[in-house]
């Protein structure tokens, strides 16, 4: 019985030989995701010296952050499925330089709104940057120990980005002015795109499928009810409209996304790809770890700088030990803990999805 042509071509790539340029691509690969996480992090630090030069009220500083999120988590499955339609190689260059076009503005803002809307512009690309940075790294390390130090050394970068922008948000900030926070991109996605331009191929797309628009859309919208209804479930109350209603809605919109997704002729996000108990289990612990450190950053930064006093500079520093600890912990689960006993025992989601007797 013939196997198909799947597994034939998985087997054409595990016998070719690797890449020469594939750690020269990691460096590409790893300079523009720390631009994107460097800039989280530089921005977290300089808000409340932007909220003092723009102006806006304590309210609606959130929406400076609010916005990325929005964009970038309505996004990234469009992102990556136009990766896989046009090529990673162009989104990648396409969502490095829109990020940096994006920033420029967003550090030339004159009003609350110029910023706002040039931080919701950098999620959009950073949509379109991530999923392909994480599809290049997994398509040109083929050999699996290869592959676990690439994604550990791209782990400890994404820590270290942490790091670096928390310190140089603050000096930048102390001893500059906050809207070089935003310029700083500019440094990093100009030798990003030119390696992506001299290393990376071009990779046709591998199917014809068509884009799956409804989903599109229906996720979108679902992301931006959501987001939105909790914003203004943190500035108003969750008895007003704009709360439970937005809530509501983006419930009913993420339901009609699943129906859509498990009848679709090409589903934006299959799925088997959720219902896979390790996937499924890893995602939901990404998720958790991800909104704590989100509002850490946020609300932390306020603590620091305006309650005990901290200097933009002293403030960063002060995060210091949390992302030493991450930095530590990508290393170690990648290169030393993984390879030996499995992801499973290490995500407790995914853990007490499989097997509930684990967690006790």
């Amino acid at each position: 019985m013939s196997s198909g042509p799947a597994p034939v071509m998985r087997a054409a790539r595990a016998s070719a030989p690797p890449d020469p340029r594939r750690w020269l691509i990691l460096g590409t690969v790893g300079l523009a995701q720390l631009m994107v996480v460097l800039d989280t992090a530089i921005v977290n630090i300089a808000l409340p010296s932007a909220q003092r030069a723009l102006g806006f009220a304590t309210v609606d500083r959130q929406w400076v952050v609010t916005a990325y999120a929005l964009a970038f988590g309505s996004l990234l499955l469009f992102g990556g499925r136009l990766g896989d339609l046009i090529g990673r190689k162009i989104t990648f260059l396409a969502g490095a330089l829109g990020f940096a076009a994006a920033s420029a503005v967003g550090g030339a803002a004159t009003s609350f709104g110029m910023l706002v809307a040039a931080r919701a512009i950098q999620g959009a690309f950073g949509a379109l940057l991530a999923p392909a940075a994480l599809s290049i790294l997994t398509t040109t390390f083929s050999d699996p120990k290869e592959r676990g130090k690439a994604f550990g050394v791209y782990g400890a970068i994404v820590g270290a980005g942490g790091a670096i922008g928390l310190v140089l948000g603050g000096i930048l900030t102390e001893y500059l002015t906050w809207r070089w926070c935003l310029y700083v991109n500019l440094l990093f996605a100009g030798p990003a795109a030119m390696g992506g331009v001299l290393l990376l191929r071009h990779q046709p797309a591998r199917t014809r499928t068509r884009l799956d628009l409804p989903g599109v859309a229906l996720v979108s919208a679902s992301m931006f009810c959501l987001v939105y209804g909790f914003s203004n479930a943190a500035t108003r109350n969750w008895h007003t409209p704009s709360s439970y209603g937005f809530l509501a809605a983006g419930a009913a919109l993420l339901a009609a996304f699943a129906l859509w997704q498990a009848r679709a002729a090409s589903p934006l996000l299959p799925p088997r790809v959720v219902l896979d108990r390790n996937r499924g289990g890893a995602y939901l612990a990404v998720l958790i770890a991800g909104a704590g450190m989100f509002g850490i950053f946020l609300f932390l930064t306020y603590y620091l700088q305006q309650t005990l006093g901290y200097s933009p500079v002293a403030s960063g520093l002060a995060f210091l030990p949390m992302i030493a600890v991450v930095v530590l912990a990508a290393n170690l689960s990648n290169v030393v803990l993984l390879p030996r006993v499995g992801p499973g025992r290490w995500s407790p989601p995914a853990c007490c999805w499989r097997r509930p007797a684990w967690c006790g």
